[in-house]
């Protein structure tokens, strides 16, 4: 399934499946009911909705827990040499946009924002310490996410709480992909462009720390909690590996896609 969420004629929001090209509502729930509840849903209450009503991201995430460093390329790119283990840092859920919200910033916090397309794994039952071949009955499903990222704060501050958790700075994709639909996580193509020019192109099997691992690894410190939301890294092609290192500007249009998944479109806005 591919869960959305939609905005009612009252105004209120929730859950739907995108399907045949037009979503059909879940009835009265939203989606992280769903995610708590393991994907079940009533049925007998689906029906086709007419139009294209407006869609939000899927829901705020409990946690966001971030990989960096986790495609060999990338690390790279940027002269780092690959973690040992993985390296986690998190960005607070005040930062989650939607699919066409703007990327905002004030010019005199940050000139050098870049944008990291990525691969978001959607936890679905709650654990703690969970055993790496057990991994994949905790995840609900995928999305997909731009890590942006102030490097200048990053290089400043020796660590990236601002630099990753500015708000605005976590856009999410409008689709949850649940994870029967996705057989391989890590054979999927991920691709980033900036004003119509591809700039990232990856596959998600060039993860250097697979997402079993991940999971297994983060739980053994934090409670993976229905909803928390695993970003995992991002493939070379960022702007500051560039020769000049290019950086988003006002106006500029960045795009994340995976064809199993969708595309994540945002336009920047550059305040003050």
């Amino acid at each position: 399934m591919k869960l959305v969420t939609y905005q009612k004629r009252d105004g209120s929001w929730q859950a739907g499946e995108l399907r045949d090209g037009a979503i059909h509502s879940l009835g009265n729930v939203n989606l992280l009911d769903i995610i708590i509840k393991g994907g079940e849903v009533d049925t007998s209450e689906q029906f086709k909705l007419q139009g294209a009503p407006k869609t939000m991201y899927p829901y705020r995430p409990p946690k966001i827990l971030c990989v960096g460093r986790n495609y060999p390329e990338h690390a790279a790119e940027l002269g780092n040499e690959l973690p040992k283990k993985p390296l986690i840092f998190s960005k607070f859920n005040t930062a989650v946009i939607g699919d066409g919200d703007s990327i905002r910033w004030r010019k005199d916090i940050t000139q050098q924002v870049d944008w990291e397309g990525e691969l978001g794994v959607v936890i679905g039952k709650r654990g703690f310490n969970i055993p790496e071949e057990e991994a994949y009955e905790h995840v609900f499903g995928y999305l997909l996410a731009n890590d942006v990222t102030a490097r200048d704060l990053q290089d400043s501050d020796k660590q990236w709480t601002r630099a990753k958790g500015m708000d605005t700075f976590c856009p999410l994709s409008t689709c949850v992909v649940t994870k029967d639909d996705i057989l391989d996580p890590h054979n999927l193509t991920i691709e980033t462009h900036v004003n119509g020019e591809r700039v990232q192109h990856g596959s998600t099997g060039e993860m250097f720390f697979k997402i079993p691992f991940l999971i297994a690894y983060l739980s053994r410190t934090f409670t993976l909690e229905s909803g928390d939301l695993i970003l995992t890294g991002t493939p070379a092609g960022v702007g500051k590996g560039m020769t000049p290192p290019r950086f988003l500007q006002h106006g500029d249009t960045v795009s994340v896609s995976i064809e199993e998944i969708g595309t994540l479109t945002n336009t920047c806005m550059v305040e003050g």
